[in-house]
């Protein structure tokens, strides 16, 4: 499980980059193409056309790190998107079942509990109207 910051973004590329790319070309990406500060400490995700590798790119203390997780097996699972998005944005969570190939568009978040509001109430066995 990944631990970052409420501070820290996650943004993921909406459509597919050259793995070839570099430290440099990833950068190049962030500034130009998204308007984004790459020095943040933000993380910046990528995946390939094929689905099968992921790199990340963040700063840290004075330099860049890439991070890069290639399948053998399976294609990472992408959230849905807005056909017009260029990035959007995850949480840590996210990210971690991204990595470990778990589909996040099919995983339903329980509803955030909020002060003031009642939880909904369980329902236990004995609570089941019988047949």
């Amino acid at each position: 499980m990944l631990t970052l910051p409420s501070s820290v973004r996650i943004l993921l590329a909406c459509q597919p980059v050259d793995m070839r790319k570099s430290i440099d070309g990833l950068m190049a990406l962030v500034r130009q193409g998204w308007g984004e500060d790459v020095y943040s400490g933000h993380l910046f995700v990528f995946v390939s056309r094929r689905g099968d590798r992921v790199k990340i790119l963040t700063f840290s203390r004075g330099g860049f790190v890439l991070y890069y997780k290639r399948l053998e097996l399976g294609r990472f699972r992408l959230p849905r998107v807005e056909a017009e998005a260029q990035t959007v944005q995850l949480d840590s969570t996210q990210l971690a079942m991204l990595l470990d190939g778990i589909d996040v568009a099919r995983v339903e978040r329980p509803r955030a509990w909020t002060p003031g509001r009642q939880p909904p109430r369980e329902v236990t066995p004995e609570k089941l109207p019988s047949a």
